[in-house]
């Protein structure tokens, strides 16, 4: 396969992680003062709502990560590979860890709904809790797939 056959979807990756880095950097402090704002007798409140948003941000990046290298092992001819397999485990894991981090958070996002009365806040939570656990099934799926397919290629390479 031609080296820059993937490029579009690597360009694509990084311009996913761009835009998350400036939430990060710029959007996540402002919510967790906002937090702090509405519970000024929870004094721990922004640093909850850091915890889930910066800690949701680190899989996330790594998942990134193992795209990029999937990308590359395709790059390579090495798609239908162990390598190939342990990449889509990962994405897995971190989109599990997501989720995970995000049903723990929910709390805090129904406590900043409830006093500001704003429900959409909620319906963001649960749209990334979902969107996670949908990459995370489909992550495993192509596992699946894939893993059998190393199986069957590992098996026909040994045959003459």
């Amino acid at each position: 396969m031609k080296r820059g056959s993937t490029l579009f979807l690597k360009i694509a990756v990084i311009l996913i992680g761009i835009p998350i880095l400036a939430l990060c950097i710029f959007v996540v402090p402002g919510i967790a003062n906002f937090a702090a704002e509405l519970y000024p007798d929870v004094a721990s409140i922004n640093y909850l709502v850091l915890i889930v948003m910066y800690g949701a941000a680190i899989p996330f990046y790594i998942a990134l990560y193992q795209a990029f290298k999937l990308l590359g092992y395709i790059d390579l001819n090495k798609a239908f590979s162990d390598l190939s397999v342990i990449a889509l485990k990962n994405i897995k894991y971190c989109a599990i860890t997501i989720s995970i981090l995000y049903v723990g958070g929910m709390p805090l996002f129904y406590l900043m709904a409830e006093k500001d009365d704003a429900p959409g806040i909620i319906v963001l939570g649960l749209i990334i809790i979902f969107a996670s656990l949908v990459i995370a099934v489909f992550a495993a799926l192509l596992q699946k797939l894939l893993k059998n397919a190393v199986a069957i290629k590992s098996e026909n390479d040994l045959t003459v």
